[in-house]
């Protein structure tokens, strides 16, 4: 998941554009105060932050980003309209990892973030939790109800998309793209194989996996 703050409507809609036609999840925040909100609910992977933002400063922003242990270590790309050499250093020395300057290509966005995830690891993030399964990245550890689960390579990397994508549904499309690192649209029967061998070995708590018919898979720990 990628996060845009940008409070320009139209550029938010290109930027969200580009990144879903580039098979990303991502949502846009107008402002700082329903960027927040969305923070806590869950952490991004990546986040494109525009500077000039109408109710606080995008540096202030990446200041509290970089000063909590849950969000320090997520990528940021600043956006800002100035062009000036200073202005770029304070966006790095505050804590960006790379920025963009206004007006930008979709191809050179799209370009930097690929590089930016490539670098990060794909986004260092803390714990993932739905439900009672709770995933350990940086230790590469799964809890079932408090249970350790062994799981192989690519079954803990689907239910990590799956977790840090809660509540959202991830296409067949992009798991075989951040998976298996394929778009062969006949191999995607081995996500179905994956996917019912992690319910078997969550137990109970593998009901957390839903199935959204002709699209894809999404974690999810409401009932139903």
């Amino acid at each position: 998941m990628i996060y845009i703050v940008e409070d320009d409507q139209n550029i938010q809609e290109i930027e969200l554009f580009a990144l879903k036609n580039s098979g990303y999840q991502a949502l846009g925040f107008g402002t700082a105060q329903e960027f927040d909100a969305a923070l806590a609910r869950q952490l991004p992977e990546l986040i494109l932050l525009d500077i000039m933002l109408p109710d606080e400063d995008g540096l202030s922003i990446l200041a509290r980003l970089r000063s909590r242990p849950e969000t320090r270590r997520i990528p940021v790309i600043v956006v800002t309209a100035k062009t000036t050499e200073l202005d770029k250093v304070k966006g790095l020395d505050a804590g960006a990892d790379d920025y963009l300057t206004k007006p930008f290509g979709v191809m050179e966005m799209i370009a930097r973030v690929k590089a930016l995830l490539r670098r990060s690891g794909g986004g260092q993030e803390g714990q993932l939790s739905c439900g009672c399964v709770t995933l350990d990245p940086e230790r590469r550890s799964a809890l079932a109800a408090g249970v350790p689960v062994e799981l192989t390579y690519k079954e803990f990397e689907l239910l990590r998309l799956l977790m840090k994508n809660r509540g959202i549904v991830v296409s067949r499309e992009v798991i075989m793209e951040r998976v298996w690192d394929s778009d062969f649209e006949g191999e995607s029967r081995t996500i179905d194989v994956h996917v019912r061998a992690l319910r078997q070995k969550l137990g109970d708590c593998g009901s957390i996996i839903k199935t959204v018919r002709n699209v894809g898979y999404m974690a999810d720990d409401s009932a139903g």
